[in-house]
């Protein structure tokens, strides 16, 4: 089998190529997050994709960039060690108070009543009935003091509670060969993850933050906290899930963002 390898970019000053496409960038993306994302993962390796383009062509550029994004997510893939564990904290580090952050104000979070919810399974499981709170409380629960890491810039320490998702995806009888488990969730928000995060140990269906019900800024009634995934992977107010062989995207990841989101 041969091996054909994108013709290099010779001549070329690269950090000088580097200024410049970031500066392309920053007049052509619009949202702040997305714009210093971009920025701070383009390497030369990523600007050769636009060998033989013009990068100051709108199209060349956002379809240059989807490109770049893309291969990030299977270099990520790749060396994703499902068994290798995130840092934790003692609680004296937990971060108080925890930043709110969503893509809308704290003004509009969504407050979702405990009496009728009912966590909807769907895909490629075979239990698919839905689950009640009291349910899932009653599996067994665990603690964990990570540190939760943003696109834009900042970290913060927290103390999340609840269910290894590994197991909740067992008792479901999900076919963990599957590509990708998705996410909806009530405030409109989607996204989706790949399977070995999903049973990676640390992963959790979180119902309760530093030790109480969790609060619904921060989510109720659930959030999935993967310490091993950026801030914007992390989807609150859960209302269904769903395992899957076709991409399913995300809310953030259709404008653009990379779909991985290794932290």
């Amino acid at each position: 089998m041969k091996l054909f390898k994108r013709p290099a970019l010779t001549g070329v000053d690269s950090e000088a190529a580097l200024a410049e496409a970031r500066k392309l960038i920053a007049r052509r993306v619009d949202q702040p997050a997305r714009r210093a994302f971009l920025q701070r993962s383009l390497t030369m390796g990523g600007l050769s994709l636009l060998s033989g383009c013009s990068i100051t062509d709108n199209e060349t550029v956002d379809a240059a960039l989807t490109r770049i994004s893309r291969l990030n997510d299977t270099v990520q893939g790749w060396i994703f060690d499902p068994n290798r564990l995130a840092p934790t904290y003692p609680d004296s580090m937990i971060t108080r108070p925890f930043p709110f952050n969503a893509y809308y104000g704290e003004d509009e979070v969504r407050v979702i009543e405990e009496a009728g919810y009912k966590l909807e399974v769907t895909g490629m499981v075979a239990d698919k009935r839905s689950w009640t709170l009291a349910e899932l409380r009653a599996m067994p629960q665990e603690d964990q003091v990570t540190r939760h890491i943003c696109v834009e810039g900042w970290s913060a320490i927290g103390k999340w509670g609840g269910v290894r998702f590994a197991d909740f995806l067992r008792r479901i009888g999900a076919d963990t060969s599957a590509k990708y488990v998705g996410f909806k969730c009530a405030d409109d928000y989607y996204t989706s993850i790949d399977m070995p995060t999903a049973l990676h140990p640390q992963t959790l269906l979180t119902l309760t933050y530093d030790s109480q019900p969790l609060p619904p800024k921060y989510g109720f009634p659930m959030k999935l906290r993967m310490p091993t995934k950026l801030g914007y992977k992390n989807p609150k107010h859960i209302k269904a899930i769903f395992v899957t062989n076709t991409y399913p995207g995300g809310y953030w990841e259709d404008q653009g963002y990379n779909w991985f989101g290794g932290s």
